[in-house]
């Protein structure tokens, strides 16, 4: 669409001037994109947040790489310097994350981390743990709570080797006797009678995984003398 001007150039003459009408750029308008009836265009407020939703989820499942423990704690209440004292307490082959119970059921679906759905209520935070040594990595939460009385954050449950430890279980992952421990009771069964090492191969699997890696090693040092 053009403007037309007219101006008076003589009694007798008129001077004609077109104009271009003003237009719309369309790459600064959404007028010009059609949208079904009643449908709104997403906002960008909702793509950032579908985003870091995404990048939770596969937060969680890059700690589940070589992860020995999983479990939830309790953490409603909790303050930002408590947070922080906190994972300062914690030993470097552990891992902290706040995330929702939804976002972490998503990434530890169909694996054996699955075990943990039971914990899948309240208010979570989540400690991965790297290592074998399972006391030293829980120790440090319980001394912590004991500290700040905070007796109503408790450990909500675990997966330990595929099986589900509640809340009333943790007993037994605290009683875990570390790798040093197992070393030595089950190499000395090993060096004795036959009744010690048939207590050995009837012991857990992973006791007996343990001690085999130990009586290799102690080869391997007397054979390097």
């Amino acid at each position: 669409m053009e403007a037309l001007l007219s101006f008076p150039s003589s009694p007798s003459q008129t001077l004609t001037l077109t104009l271009p009408r003003p237009t719309t750029n369309p790459l600064l308008s959404f007028s010009q994109i059609p949208l079904r009836h009643g449908h709104r265009l997403p906002s960008i407020r909702s793509a950032i947040s579908r985003t870091k939703k995404e990048e939770t989820v596969e937060t969680v499942k890059k700690n589940l790489e070589n992860c020995y423990l999983l479990a939830g704690i309790s953490y409603k209440g909790f303050t930002v310097k408590q947070f922080q004292d906190l994972r300062r307490s914690l030993p470097e082959n552990t891992k902290l994350i706040v995330a929702k119970n939804t976002l972490v059921f998503k990434a530890i679906e169909g694996t054996q981390w699955e075990a943990l759905k039971p914990c899948m209520t309240g208010m979570n935070v989540w400690l991965f743990v790297h290592s074998e040594e399972i006391l030293a990595a829980i120790k440090p939460y319980r001394d912590f709570q004991k500290e700040r009385k905070l007796d109503g954050n408790d450990f909500t449950g675990a997966v330990f080797e595929g099986k589900f430890y509640g809340p009333e279980d943790f007993k037994k992952l605290e009683t875990l006797p570390t790798r040093a421990e197992i070393y030595a009771k089950l190499l000395g069964s090993l060096q004795g009678p036959a009744l010690g090492l048939v207590g050995t191969i009837q012991a857990p699997a992973r006791e007996l995984v343990m001690v085999l890696k130990a009586y290799v090693n102690k080869l391997e040092q007397e054979g390097g003398k």
